[in-house]
Protein backbone atom coordinates (compact mmCIF):
# COMPACT_ATOMS: atom_id res chain seq x y z
CA UNK A 1 0.00 0.00 0.00
CA UNK A 2 1.11 3.57 -1.08
CA UNK A 3 0.60 6.32 1.54
CA UNK A 4 1.65 9.98 1.36
CA UNK A 5 1.51 11.98 5.36
CA UNK A 6 0.46 15.25 5.95
CA UNK A 7 1.32 16.47 9.66
CA UNK A 8 2.73 19.30 10.51
CA UNK A 9 4.54 18.10 13.58
CA UNK A 10 8.00 17.40 12.16
CA UNK A 11 8.39 14.52 15.21
CA UNK A 12 5.07 13.40 15.20
CA UNK A 13 5.45 12.45 11.25
CA UNK A 14 8.53 11.03 11.72
CA UNK A 15 7.31 8.89 13.95
CA UNK A 16 3.90 8.01 11.74
CA UNK A 17 6.56 7.16 8.75
CA UNK A 18 8.75 4.88 10.64
CA UNK A 19 5.57 3.05 12.02
CA UNK A 20 4.22 2.23 8.79
CA UNK A 21 7.13 1.45 7.02
CA UNK A 22 8.27 -1.16 9.65
CA UNK A 23 4.74 -2.90 8.66
CA UNK A 24 5.34 -2.78 4.92
CA UNK A 25 3.71 0.61 4.38
CA UNK A 26 5.33 2.55 1.49
CA UNK A 27 5.33 6.15 2.43
CA UNK A 28 5.49 7.63 -0.93
CA UNK A 29 5.60 11.53 0.21
CA UNK A 30 4.88 13.56 3.71
CA UNK A 31 4.50 17.00 3.89
CA UNK A 32 4.37 19.36 6.63
CA UNK A 33 1.05 21.89 5.11
CA UNK A 34 -2.14 20.82 3.67
CA UNK A 35 -1.16 23.38 1.01
CA UNK A 36 -0.47 21.57 -2.48
CA UNK A 37 -1.10 17.96 -0.92
CA UNK A 38 -3.20 17.71 -4.30
CA UNK A 39 -1.01 18.27 -6.64
CA UNK A 40 1.23 15.78 -4.78
CA UNK A 41 -2.04 13.40 -4.77
CA UNK A 42 -1.82 13.35 -8.24
CA UNK A 43 1.74 13.41 -8.97
CA UNK A 44 2.12 9.91 -6.66
CA UNK A 45 -1.17 8.23 -6.56
CA UNK A 46 -1.08 7.16 -3.50
CA UNK A 47 -3.78 4.54 -1.94
CA UNK A 48 -4.21 6.32 0.82
CA UNK A 49 -3.59 10.07 2.78
CA UNK A 50 -2.98 10.06 6.31
CA UNK A 51 -3.71 13.95 7.19
CA UNK A 52 -3.78 15.92 10.37
CA UNK A 53 -7.25 17.88 11.00
CA UNK A 54 -5.44 21.31 11.69
CA UNK A 55 -2.57 22.27 9.69
CA UNK A 56 -0.74 25.52 9.01
CA UNK A 57 -1.29 28.24 8.14
CA UNK A 58 -4.34 29.03 10.32
CA UNK A 59 -4.40 25.75 12.03
CA UNK A 60 -8.54 25.78 11.81
CA UNK A 61 -9.80 23.57 8.91
CA UNK A 62 -6.80 22.98 6.45
CA UNK A 63 -6.92 19.46 7.01
CA UNK A 64 -10.85 18.76 6.76
CA UNK A 65 -11.03 21.06 3.06
CA UNK A 66 -7.87 19.15 1.63
CA UNK A 67 -9.19 15.95 2.78
CA UNK A 68 -12.99 17.06 0.87
CA UNK A 69 -10.79 18.19 -2.20
CA UNK A 70 -8.91 14.90 -2.65
CA UNK A 71 -12.03 12.58 -2.14
CA UNK A 72 -13.86 15.07 -4.95
CA UNK A 73 -11.64 13.94 -7.28
CA UNK A 74 -12.65 10.13 -7.07
CA UNK A 75 -9.26 8.82 -7.99
CA UNK A 76 -9.42 6.22 -5.11
CA UNK A 77 -7.36 7.65 -3.03
CA UNK A 78 -8.78 7.38 0.47
CA UNK A 79 -8.01 9.75 3.09
CA UNK A 80 -7.80 9.19 7.16
CA UNK A 81 -8.01 12.43 8.97
CA UNK A 82 -6.39 12.85 12.93
CA UNK A 83 -7.21 14.72 15.27
CA UNK A 84 -6.22 15.74 18.94
CA UNK A 85 -9.88 16.02 19.91
CA UNK A 86 -13.06 14.92 19.34
CA UNK A 87 -14.52 17.08 16.74
CA UNK A 88 -18.14 15.62 15.50
CA UNK A 89 -19.00 18.72 13.16
CA UNK A 90 -15.11 17.78 10.61
CA UNK A 91 -16.35 13.76 10.52
CA UNK A 92 -19.86 14.66 9.70
CA UNK A 93 -18.90 17.80 7.17
CA UNK A 94 -16.69 15.26 5.39
CA UNK A 95 -19.06 12.03 5.14
CA UNK A 96 -21.68 14.29 4.04
CA UNK A 97 -19.96 14.65 0.72
CA UNK A 98 -17.75 11.66 0.57
CA UNK A 99 -17.77 8.96 2.56
CA UNK A 100 -16.24 6.26 0.47
CA UNK A 101 -12.82 5.82 1.42
CA UNK A 102 -12.95 8.22 4.59
CA UNK A 103 -11.43 7.61 7.72
CA UNK A 104 -11.41 9.52 10.88
CA UNK A 105 -9.80 8.82 14.41
CA UNK A 106 -8.35 10.67 17.41
CA UNK A 107 -4.75 10.39 17.71
CA UNK A 108 -4.44 8.62 20.88
CA UNK A 109 -5.20 5.54 17.84
CA UNK A 110 -1.85 5.73 16.67
CA UNK A 111 -0.52 4.07 20.34
CA UNK A 112 -1.90 1.25 18.40
CA UNK A 113 -0.45 0.32 14.97
CA UNK A 114 -2.41 -2.13 14.22
CA UNK A 115 -5.79 -0.13 14.61
CA UNK A 116 -3.69 2.74 12.33
CA UNK A 117 -2.66 0.57 9.66
CA UNK A 118 -6.09 -1.26 9.55
CA UNK A 119 -8.15 1.67 9.49
CA UNK A 120 -6.00 2.96 6.65
CA UNK A 121 -6.42 -0.32 4.73
CA UNK A 122 -9.85 0.42 4.96
CA UNK A 123 -10.27 4.02 3.91
CA UNK A 124 -7.65 2.75 0.93
CA UNK A 125 -10.34 0.11 0.01
CA UNK A 126 -12.98 2.61 -0.47
CA UNK A 127 -14.71 2.05 3.02
CA UNK A 128 -14.96 4.08 6.04
CA UNK A 129 -13.66 3.95 9.38
CA UNK A 130 -14.89 6.67 12.42
CA UNK A 131 -13.41 6.51 15.74
CA UNK A 132 -15.56 4.64 17.94
CA UNK A 133 -15.59 8.23 20.58
CA UNK A 134 -16.70 10.20 17.52
CA UNK A 135 -19.23 7.55 16.77
CA UNK A 136 -20.44 7.78 20.53
CA UNK A 137 -20.30 11.66 20.96
CA UNK A 138 -22.62 12.11 17.95
CA UNK A 139 -25.08 9.66 19.27
CA UNK A 140 -24.69 10.85 22.55
CA UNK A 141 -25.52 14.30 21.21
CA UNK A 142 -28.83 13.12 20.06
CA UNK A 143 -30.06 11.27 22.75
CA UNK A 144 -29.78 13.81 25.05
CA UNK A 145 -32.69 15.43 22.58
CA UNK A 146 -34.55 12.31 22.82
CA UNK A 147 -34.16 11.41 18.92
CA UNK A 148 -32.73 7.74 19.78
CA UNK A 149 -34.70 7.16 22.42
CA UNK A 150 -36.73 4.68 20.63
CA UNK A 151 -34.22 2.56 19.76
CA UNK A 152 -33.08 -0.47 21.74
CA UNK A 153 -29.69 -0.97 23.83
CA UNK A 154 -28.66 -3.51 21.24
CA UNK A 155 -30.50 -1.35 18.26
CA UNK A 156 -28.06 1.32 19.41
CA UNK A 157 -24.50 -0.75 19.62
CA UNK A 158 -26.02 -1.97 15.73
CA UNK A 159 -26.27 1.68 14.77
CA UNK A 160 -22.89 2.74 16.35
CA UNK A 161 -20.95 0.06 14.66
CA UNK A 162 -22.91 0.70 11.09
CA UNK A 163 -21.46 4.42 11.62
CA UNK A 164 -18.15 3.11 12.55
CA UNK A 165 -17.92 1.69 9.36
CA UNK A 166 -18.21 -2.19 9.85
CA UNK A 167 -19.31 -4.53 8.00
CA UNK A 168 -22.43 -6.78 8.56
CA UNK A 169 -19.85 -9.73 9.37
CA UNK A 170 -17.78 -7.96 11.86
CA UNK A 171 -20.47 -6.43 13.51
CA UNK A 172 -22.41 -10.17 13.84
CA UNK A 173 -18.29 -11.57 15.46
CA UNK A 174 -18.37 -8.36 17.42
CA UNK A 175 -22.18 -8.27 19.14
CA UNK A 176 -21.68 -12.54 19.02
CA UNK A 177 -25.07 -12.09 17.31
CA UNK A 178 -26.20 -14.62 13.89
CA UNK A 179 -26.21 -13.23 10.38
CA UNK A 180 -30.07 -13.18 10.38
CA UNK A 181 -30.73 -12.01 14.11
CA UNK A 182 -28.50 -8.90 13.24
CA UNK A 183 -30.37 -8.25 9.84
CA UNK A 184 -33.46 -8.21 11.70
CA UNK A 185 -31.70 -5.38 14.30
CA UNK A 186 -30.56 -3.47 10.95
CA UNK A 187 -34.42 -3.39 9.52
CA UNK A 188 -35.55 -1.81 12.83
CA UNK A 189 -32.97 0.83 13.29
CA UNK A 190 -33.86 1.83 9.48
CA UNK A 191 -37.78 1.83 10.56
CA UNK A 192 -37.36 3.50 13.37
CA UNK A 193 -34.92 6.51 12.33
CA UNK A 194 -37.10 6.58 9.12
CA UNK A 195 -34.60 5.52 6.85
CA UNK A 196 -34.22 2.72 3.87
CA UNK A 197 -31.62 -0.11 4.04
CA UNK A 198 -29.16 0.04 1.03
CA UNK A 199 -27.06 -2.42 -0.09
CA UNK A 200 -24.17 -0.39 0.28
CA UNK A 201 -22.64 0.12 4.12
CA UNK A 202 -20.84 3.66 2.81
CA UNK A 203 -24.18 4.77 1.96
CA UNK A 204 -26.48 3.58 4.93
CA UNK A 205 -23.05 5.38 6.92
CA UNK A 206 -24.12 7.98 5.38
CA UNK A 207 -27.43 7.71 5.98
CA UNK A 208 -26.97 7.60 9.62
CA UNK A 209 -24.82 10.58 10.14
CA UNK A 210 -26.56 12.57 8.12
CA UNK A 211 -29.83 11.55 10.49
CA UNK A 212 -27.55 12.33 13.32
CA UNK A 213 -26.65 15.38 11.56
CA UNK A 214 -30.51 16.64 11.43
Amino acid sequence: MRVIVAEDSVLLRMGLVRLLEERGIDVVAETGTARGLLELVEAKRPDAVLLDVRMPPTYTDEGVRAAEAVLARRSGTGVLLLTQYVETSAAVQVLARSPEGFGYLLKDRVADPDELCTALKRVAAGESALDPDIVARLLRRRRTQGALDQLTDREGQVLALMAEGWSNDEISRRLRVGAKTLETHIRSVFTKLGLEPDAGANRRVLAVLRYLRA
